[in-house]
């Protein structure tokens, strides 16, 4: 995260420096300098919270405390209080926080206080917020063996939401640690590399010189962290930069201070691998001589580490991986073969294209070499990788296109068919063109064969209305997607549609409706832009059944409507004023905004 230098930078100098690096378009820090209200609530709802700090020594080191919601909360508008069952004997950010006391001894904070990065995830959920700020009091209290409460008071000073791009789902339970110390020795033992092959994420902590530290989450596919070496004089690990937010604030922290510390939790046996090292930002042919296909990397060269059994006051329950994992990106020096379980690539080839207004369009894939039958919900997304017909390669820069540095090009776009009415392994998604991928299949021929790999299916964003209940959707745009496969299983005479749609774009509701005949009495439109009363679209929508309007949607609208429950599928701005608008309402929705 980022602390404000000057008036005119919301950045510090590493940031910057990896905004130039990477040619990121000017942009805001979104960087809440407080305990926003979303992360207080977020923080309540997360079991996990990774904490970070700095030893004696200067060096940052990272721990994963948690079990079950609830264990970490907002106590005031300014500070956090953390109740969690922890490793009292080996874990390092216990060591430092408690200076090294078990026996409950009250420790208070010095001057400013320790600095703390934290964050609090829910995997499940995929979900996390960031937060950065300072010890204020804490106590370590001895349970049992090897085993210890820690209490804990932390002065916030920043907070900041983060997107779920990479996030794999598990369902997270507590669990009393019997800690034992296995090595400290830089060549790890089988059971470490073990570990280390088979991890999907780590949290790592980084530091802006020692006036501000960041915590973070870092995920993939099991394997995407690689050994470098591992002997008795050197430990080198090595990951790959996934495309994320651009915010770059680990990478800008390493920028300054080239140091970090990671844990790596096994959620399965609870055992966890420390480790603190000097760290190296690779961009371009640096990355891709070590990892192919890879343009933004960073090496650790560790200097520490601890590798303890049983040292996690919780356990994991694996679940779905997130589609937005790209394949395990092996060294060059590595022999190339697939991840366990991994099983054929699967790929799907656009076989329609339907252009429904000048800047929507309907896209069919079929699905072309699975073993069998690929099934998917309704209101789920189909994750398509676009890598090989888009990457620039080994580009270290690109000034045409900046922002394709770095991107895996993998997307996810909400299936907006019906399974039963396309014929078998195929799947329609209704997009609109917005970027460089879009922008490609707009411009492709469908005579032109196109495959493209297929990473999966995922989401959960089901529309459930049980018997007798009223429930309400409001879209804007295409976030009309998610209701159109499942049409068909609602009762419109108790479903309500408020739908906010650009003029332009009346062609995607005409065709909507005429897909589906019953939703149009459902359905309340606001349309913006300049659209004539006269025109042949209008007169069609008003013979139709669906009530138009000719302005914004506004708190008023919705004030008649007694749904039992809320869905959302829109813009973030619009989303955070509907929020408002439904205080007290159960609201579901999706967050898109990736």
């Amino acid at each position: 995260m980022a602390t404000i230098q000057a008036a005119e930078s919301q950045w510090h100098k590493g940031e910057e420096e990896m905004h130039r690096l990477l040619r990121v378009p000017e942009q805001d820090n979104p960087t809440s300098y407080f305990l926003a209200p979303y992360a207080a609530h977020q923080l309540m709802q997360s079991p996990l919270l990774a904490l970070g700090t700095i030893d004696s020594e200067g060096r940052p080191w990272t721990s994963l405390w948690g079990g079950e919601r609830g264990f970490a909360r907002a106590i005031s508008r300014e500070i956090i209080g953390i109740q969690a069952t922890i490793d009292r004997s080996y874990d390092p950010v216990a060591e430092v926080l408690f200076d090294g006391k078990a026996g409950g001894e009250l420790i208070r904070a010095e001057g400013q206080g320790k600095m703390v990065g934290g964050l609090g995830i829910d995997l499940e959920a995929r979900r996390r917020i960031k937060l950065y700020g300072r010890m204020a009091v804490g106590a370590l209290i001895s349970t049992e063996e090897g085993a210890g409460e820690a209490q804990l008071a932390i002065k916030i000073e920043q907070s900041l939401g983060n997107c779920p791009k990479y996030l794999n789902r598990k369902q997270i339970f507590p669990h009393v640690p019997h800690p034992k110390l296995i090595s400290t020795e830089l060549k790890l033992p089988r059971a470490a590399v073990d570990l280390l092959e088979k991890a999907d994420l780590f949290f790592i902590s980084s530091t802006d010189r020692k006036s501000d530290m960041d915590t973070n989450h870092r995920g993939g596919p099991p394997g995407f962290v690689r050994i470098l070496s591992n002997d008795a004089n050197s430990l080198t690990l090595i990951y790959p930069e996934y495309s994320g937010n651009r915010l770059y604030q680990t990478l800008g922290n390493l920028m300054t201070t080239p140091q970090a510390g990671l844990v790596f939790p096994d959620f399965n046996t609870g055992d966890v691998l420390y480790v603190t090292g000097r760290t190296e930002i690779l961009a371009g042919d640096a990355a891709s001589n070590l990892i192919p296909h890879t343009n933004l990397a960073v090496k650790i060269s560790v200097e520490a580490l601890r590798f303890v059994t049983d040292g996690l006051g919780f356990r994991g329950r694996e679940g779905e991986y997130s589609p937005y994992n790209p394949p395990v990106r092996y060294l060059v020096t590595e022999q190339r073969h697939r991840v366990e379980g991994s099983g054929k690539e699967i790929r799907a080839q656009l076989i329609k294209k339907e252009i429904l207004t000048p800047n929507i369009g309907r896209f069919r894939f079929k699905v072309m070499n699975s073993d069998k039958p690929r099934r998917w919900n309704p209101g789920q997304y189909a994750a398509l990788s676009f890598q090989d017909e888009l990457d620039i390669g080994y580009s270290h820069m690109r000034e045409d296109d900046p922002k394709s540095l770095n991107d895996d090009y993998t997307r996810t776009f909400t299936v907006s068919s019906r399974e039963d009415a396309l014929a078998e392994n195929e799947f329609e998604i209704t997009i609109r063109k917005v970027g460089r991928v879009t922008d490609f299949l707009f411009k492709h021929n469908p005579r032109m064969e196109l495959e493209i790999p297929l990473q999966g299916f995922g989401g959960e964003f089901f529309l459930k209305q049980a018997s007798g209940e009223t429930i309400s959707f409001i879209a804007a745009g295409v976030g009309i997607t998610p209701v159109l496969p499942q049409v068909n299983d609602l009762d419109l005479a108790r479903f309500q549609l408020y739908w906010t749609i650009r003029a332009d774009d009346l062609g995607l509701v005409l065709d909507t409706i005429e897909r589906n005949p019953g939703l149009a009495k459902s359905t309340e439109l606001f349309v913006t832009g300049s659209s004539r009363a006269d025109s042949d679209e209008w007169k069609k929508l008003e013979a139709s059944g669906a009530v138009l309007q000719r302005r914004r949607i506004v708190k008023d609208d919705l004030a008649a409507d007694s749904a039992v429950r809320w869905y959302l599928c829109t813009g973030p701005r619009l989303r955070n004023s509907l929020l408002g608008w439904l205080g007290g309402k159960e609201v579901l929705y999706e967050d898109f905004n990736y």
